[in-house]
């Protein structure tokens, strides 16, 4: 004998709950119940443990409450914080992320790109470093720091704004001389603004600066070589470092800390993410710290807009500056 339960159904659910389909049906789709429906309609579905088939609810509204996420790595903290928060704005709006991590592999992210349209996600939001990427999509698509046309939108930071801060904050703690590193990558981005709102300022104040890049480098060897190829008897020529990253900014303090120069006493150094440190929670250098759950919030809200074409090219989020251990201010 088959002593096997029948999964509940919404006919169950109105049945038990002493209401019409109709009803059900309203309220599993977010229209407006009364509330004693609504609380008899819950009291059911917890009775009966009733679990909404989303394969069959896909069909029906032509939607499948999923959005594409795709990101380089979750291995680099930004990214890591940013799939959470934008995870977090979704599971709030009642959808659910298909995360897809490329490795910033181009082709990577042309097959993400399909797979995503193929599996009918409601729309994606990407941080992709694909010059080349087919953009014309079924679905909406917002894009992190990349700037592909008007027709997609981009979320940000303020790069620039950020990029000024960072050298005015350098020279508000008496630093003369500037440096700027960057390890960029071939995709004009948003990104690059930090070094030209850094750069600005140094040339408006009349401040002496370098800016040393490198593109799509594996290794920041060619940073600490430059930097030692200015080390005259054991003093720095640079008493103020940005880099365009937190992650960058770190290891150049402990390089500099392991040849016995100063930090911040005699190099101070300030990063660009805010992200905090797992354990701690702390700030592991000083920092233009980016608005990350705004971002999150923002890119969401826009990828779920039934008219994209309302949001202006670039979204644009301001940034704050904090102490972290890197700079004179933080001792």
């Amino acid at each position: 004998m088959n002593h096997k339960r029948s999964v509940p159904t919404m006919k169950d659910v109105a049945r038990e709950a002493g209401v019409s389909l109709g009803t059900v049906s309203n309220y599993f789709n977010g229209n407006p119940v009364r509330e004693a429906n609504r609380q008899r309609v819950e009291e059911a579905v917890s009775r009966l443990n009733y679990q909404v088939n989303a394969s069959a609810r896909a069909l029906k509204t032509d939607r499948t409450e999923c959005i594409a996420l795709l990101m380089p790595s979750i291995r680099h903290p930004f990214f890591a914080a940013l799939t959470d928060e934008i995870t977090d704005c979704l599971m709030q709006r009642g959808y659910r992320n298909n995360l897809m991590i490329t490795n910033y592999d181009p082709d990577a992210e042309k097959k993400s790109f399909k797979l995503a349209v193929q599996h009918k996600i409601d729309g994606i939001i990407g941080l992709t470093y694909n010059q080349n990427l087919e953009v014309d999509l079924p679905v909406p698509f917002v894009t992190i720091d990349s700037n592909f046309h008007s027709k997609i939108p981009c979320v940000s930071s303020d790069n620039y704004g950020g990029g000024q801060l960072a050298a005015e904050k350098l020279l508000e703690l008496g630093c003369k001389n500037l440096l700027f590193f960057r390890i960029d990558s071939n995709i004009y981005g948003e990104v690059q603004k930090r070094g030209y709102g850094f750069e600005s300022v140094c040339r408006k104040r009349g401040v002496k600066y370098e800016s040393v890049i490198l593109t799509d480098s594996q290794t920041e060897a060619p940073f600490y070589e430059y930097l030692m190829s200015h080390v005259k008897d054991g003093v720095p020529e640079y008493d103020g470092i940005f880099c365009n990253s937190d992650i960058l900014a770190n290891r150049v303090a402990v390089f500099l800390r392991g040849q016995g120069i100063g930090v911040p006493e005699m190099v101070q150094i300030i990063g660009y993410d805010g992200v905090e440190d797992f354990y701690t929670g702390k700030l592991t250098c000083s920092t233009i710290v980016q608005p990350i759950r705004e971002m999150a919030k923002a890119a969401v809200d826009i990828v779920l807009n039934t008219n994209i074409s309302n949001y202006p090219a670039c979204v644009i989020l301001p940034v704050r500056y904090a102490p972290g251990g890197t700079t004179k201010d933080s001792v």
